[in-house]
């Protein structure tokens, strides 16, 4: 279906030929008419699918010829490099629309607070924000919420995996009981659900089937223990040396510098990024990997739903990701629009178990390789209960036990 199709007004749909876009995603596709009709929704749908676009072209339509002097969206979001991106797209999508939008999120300076709230103030038409920052701005009494109409939970799950239900709660109970609440989760646990039941009126649900990995995608997984993995890794690099733009995920963000260490010492050009970084240094590393400056990225699952990179060669999952779903948001950074690219994963004994139920999911079975003999024996592929090995328990020669 083409956005033409979707009754979007000229102004938009100027905005979304310059861009370059033509058609609509199946996610849009079927969000764009409900949000246009004003009901509530909630949207299952994996991160890559376009959602962003699903909720924001709506809105700005019903912006076009806005004459409000107050805040009209809230948009709320778990990461600072989310909001970012949404808030460039925001201004991208309404090049020909006179909207205004602000990102709030911190890691920045007193100018940024500064800055931020005097677009709070002045009452941008919308608001991106992560939960916490917006939390401080409220608390200074300030924001006006009472002229807003819609308020979308982007990434949703990933909010309650990180901990901000209490302060999503505290946020919704300064919002006027009349508006259009938009939920977007790629996931849909219990949780989300219990919390749909509380804040949308009489929605309408979208769920879209989990995708399986691009068929460009190349996987294969690598049994090795833990004290093997970092060797394992710089096999891999040394294999691909053509590859200019690799992300190496893993599951803590206690592991990053660690792992960035490690390749340096092996000669590799990486960089790590985690939330224990402050935002202007997540930016510079951002950028950097963006303009290839930077060969290897190692990021945490939380990143992996922030980072919009095109031409990713290969993906590393030094560990199988907590959830299924996780590994397909991990691999889809790479094989984007019709290219293609590898994905590696290395699985201790403890998470072929995990490991199985990804392959049941992706509905294939991925190659298992062993190390090269060079780095040892590696371990059987197993998917029996977990068993804990000695060898599992430390991460490179002298370091110590990383926790989970």
């Amino acid at each position: 279906m083409k956005f033409t199709e979707l009754n979007l007004q000229p102004e938009l749909l100027e905005a979304i030929s310059y861009m370059g876009f033509e058609n609509a995603t199946p996610i849009q596709q079927q969000a764009i008419p409900l949000i246009l009709d004003n009901h509530d929704l909630i949207a299952c749908a994996q991160t890559g699918t376009g959602k962003t676009g699903a909720f924001v072209l709506p809105i700005l339509n019903k912006l076009i010829g806005y004459r409000g002097t107050k805040i009209n969206t809230l948009i709320i979001v778990p990461t600072r490099e989310l909001a970012i991106q949404i808030d460039q797209q925001i201004q991208g999508l309404s090049f020909f629309v006179s909207v205004g939008s602000i990102a709030v999120y911190g890691g920045g300076d007193g100018k940024d607070w500064n800055s931020q709230k005097e677009a709070i103030k002045n009452g941008a038409d919308i608001l991106v924000a992560t939960p916490g920052k917006l939390l401080s701005h409220l608390q200074m009494g300030y924001v006006d919420f009472s002229q807003l109409k819609h308020l979308v939970l982007d990434e949703a799950d990933r909010m309650l995996d990180m901990g901000f239900i209490d302060d999503l709660q505290r946020i919704i109970s300064f919002i006027p009981n009349a508006h259009q609440t938009l939920m977007f989760s790629a996931t849909m646990p219990d949780s989300i659900a219990t919390l749909a039941k509380k804040i949308l009126k009489d929605p309408k649900y979208i769920s879209l089937a989990i995708s399986k990995p691009a068929a460009g995608v190349s996987q294969e997984v690598y049994l090795a223990y833990d004290t093997q993995k970092v060797k394992v890794l710089c096999h891999i690099l040394k294999e691909k040396p053509d590859f200019d733009s690799i992300i190496v995920f893993t599951s803590t963000k206690s592991k990053v510098n660690d792992i960035v260490n490690e390749l340096r010492k092996n000669g590799f050009n990486a960089s790590g990024i985690s939330s224990n970084l402050d935002q202007d240094k997540r930016e510079e590393v951002l950028s950097s990997f963006k303009a290839k400056q930077i060969r290897i990225l190692v990021a945490t699952d939380v990143m992996s739903r922030g980072i919009d990179i095109k031409e990713i060669n290969m993906v590393v999952n030094f560990d199988v990701p907590r959830d299924a779903e996780d590994y397909v948001h991990r691999v889809g950074r790479t094989a984007r629009a019709n290219t293609t690219g590898e994905a590696f994963t290395l699985v201790n004994p403890n998470d072929m178990y995990k490991m199985s139920k990804i392959e049941k999911l992706i509905e294939r079975e991925l190659p298992k390789k062993s190390p090269p003999k060079f780095i040892g024996e590696g371990p059987v592929w197993n998917t029996d209960k977990p068993k804990e090995d000695s060898r599992n328990k430390k991460f490179g020669k002298g370091k110590k036990s990383f926790k989970r």
